[in-house]
């Protein structure tokens, strides 16, 4: 199962004179590529900060206080207040990583088969760097967040909400501001999940189709429920999306490259008059970094 979302298809045939001209213009592929494609970088959705790694890579501190580390003090009219030197986290550097695939369209296939080919050849690019990008920040996410919680036998949804808000408290107990509501499921363990929360009736009305419209993620019981076939631990993960890390892209500025709106992917058609043919080219340069270990949990003993 993919992390998807609702898509509309444009309509209407294209000539071959029209798709030349629309594999001449970057801005528009880049357009046409956010449209068509169906997966979405989960990477993206889990890690939420977004940083810069201009010069290759990037510098960040891990593990930083969320407090002054000191209580406030009562003040006096006209009296000084107190100043504290605020800890900082570790410091740790991640280098940014090009991944890039190409593939190539005929002025034969486009003469006889029209649009196909080239939304066949974006698609597919996109999509495998989609992939690939995902699996490489799913394992660092996995890698990272180490700590464990005991979640016990997850057979019915209460069991699954007491197991799931029992961590919460204990994070909330550190006093580090974290909020864990996201659950990251492989998709045989969310097909269960699922299932279980039908069969429990615990599914709000607006997501009672859930299981025939795929609609992803799940909001249910106060939680956050999404899968990606991208993530291969043996354990769900539960975790606070907006404290747990980012995506460092790195912008080179090359000329002939467009992306469209916050999809990462860059592409760029190049034209080769010898073979008579186009280079689509895709491509992400970036690293995934987790930032705060504690905003993310695995969840052992579920029997998913």
């Amino acid at each position: 199962m993919a992390y998807t979302y609702p898509v509309s298809h444009p309509s209407g045939t294209l000539t071959p004179e029209q798709l030349h001209l629309f594999l001449s213009r970057p801005n528009l592929i880049a357009r046409r590529v956010a449209d068509i494609t169906k997966m979405r970088f989960i990477a993206d959705y889990l890690l939420q900060g977004r940083f810069d790694a201009t010069g290759g890579g990037i510098f960040y501190e891990t593990g930083e206080p969320v407090d002054a580390g000191a209580d406030p003090e009562s003040i006096a009219p006209l009296g000084e207040f107190p100043l504290v030197v605020l800890d900082e986290g570790e410091v740790v550097s991640a280098k940014t990583d090009k991944w890039g695939l190409d593939t190539i369209v005929s002025d034969e296939k486009i003469a006889r088969q029209g649009r196909t080919p080239v939304d066949r050849g974006i698609l597919r690019v996109s999509n495998s760097i989609v992939r690939y990008v995902d699996s490489v920040a799913m394992a660092v996410i996995a890698s990272r967040v180490s700590s464990t919680f005991n979640a016990g036998a997850w057979d019915t949804a209460g069991a699954a909400v007491e197991s799931l808000i029992t961590l919460q408290a204990q994070r909330e107990e550190l006093g580090l501001g974290l909020e864990l509501d996201t659950v990251v499921l492989r998709p045989a363990q969310y097909a269960k999940v699922i299932g279980m929360l039908i069969d429990d009736k615990a599914l709000p009305r607006e997501s009672g189709a859930t299981a025939v419209q795929g609609n992803l993620p799940v909001d249910a019981l106060g939680l956050t429920w999404a899968t990606t076939p991208h993530f291969q631990g043996p354990n769900p993960l539960l975790v606070d999306r907006d404290q747990l890390g980012g995506m460092a892209d790195e912008k080179l500025n090359s000329p002939g490259y467009a992306s469209a709106g916050d999809f990462g992917v860059e592409v760029k058609s190049i034209r080769d008059d010898d073979t008579e043919g186009y280079k689509l080219r895709g491509r992400r340069v970036t690293v995934p970094v987790v930032t705060e270990p504690l905003a993310g949990a695995q969840l052992v003993g579920t029997g998913l």
